[in-house]
């Protein structure tokens, strides 16, 4: 059975036989009750886009490139898996979520704060499909233009790039080579996907909202925000996953969305 509300911070597609498909497969992700400060996220996002951009003026994007590594794909690297930490840790705190908290103390005090790991950020692929996401660099020279940065979680494997991140960051002498281009990318794809999967291609910046692809472009369409890498979303929906509502009645009702029980997954 399908869903007859939108979930919070969950996008995913509205069954086309529905009244209004098309206006209620976007439009409740700008209604204020959706998240939290969406544009805090997407601007995080954007301020690497425009980094990792920079970046490219010294090494070239191409598959020769891929093992490079310095200061600065370090530094791109830690900044781009805060903000999928960051993200992963909105979407169960905005929906239901009972956190297991660390034990210990610290300085004699009972210790309250959540030990995140990558089991917490696993249930989050079950209702966004993020395993099925591929990120397409359109300008990259060479083979490994397509990322798919989740696609480890279809067999339950760790994520090489979130383990290059860690490694690199608690001893980064040691493995500072983990910090190279390679990881870098699939990370910031990853950071691409998950952004995607709760807004599609809204960036909720200052100006009119570009919910629509307009007119033509070199590269084809299916721009993700920031209008710099391709997103390729989830085809493997059953319908019993979508959503089904008419948004155009929907929004005028108090209580337009629901939260997913992650305690249950």
């Amino acid at each position: 059975m399908s869903f007859n509300k939108p979930f919070h911070r969950n996008y995913r597609p509205v069954l086309k036989t529905g009244p209004q498909a098309g206006y209620s497969d976007w439009a409740y992700i700008i209604d204020r009750n959706y998240c939290k400060n969406p544009e805090h996220y997407t601007r995080a996002f954007l301020i690497i886009q425009e980094d990792l951009k920079k970046l490219f003026e010294f090494v070239e994007p191409c598959d020769k490139n891929c093992s490079t590594y310095s200061f600065r794909i370090h530094e791109l690297l830690m900044r781009t898996c805060i903000e999928v930490e960051a993200n992963f840790k909105a979407i169960l705190k905005e929906n239901i979520f009972s956190p297991i908290f660390s034990s210990g103390s610290r300085q004699g005090q009972p210790r309250t704060e959540k030990y995140w790991n990558t089991n917490d950020f696993k249930k989050v692929n079950k209702t966004h499909h993020l395993d099925d996401y591929s990120i397409d660099f359109p300008f990259w020279k060479g083979t490994k233009n397509i990322r798919e940065p989740f696609v480890e979680w279809k067999s339950n494997g760790n994520l090489t790039w979130y383990q290059a991140y860690n490694n690199a960051k608690h001893d980064r002498l040691n493995n500072f080579e983990h910090a190279n281009l390679d990881n870098l990318l699939n990370a910031f794809s990853g950071l691409c996907a998950l952004l995607s999967a709760q807004f599609r291609h809204v960036d909720f910046q200052p100006g009119p909202n570009n919910l629509q692809a307009q007119g033509y472009n070199y590269f084809g369409g299916g721009f993700g925000i920031g209008d710099y890498l391709m997103v390729d979303y989830p085809d493997d929906w059953s319908e019993d996953e979508m959503y089904s509502f008419d948004w155009t009645q929907l929004k005028t009702e108090q209580n337009r969305f629901e939260k997913i029980d992650y305690n249950a997954i």
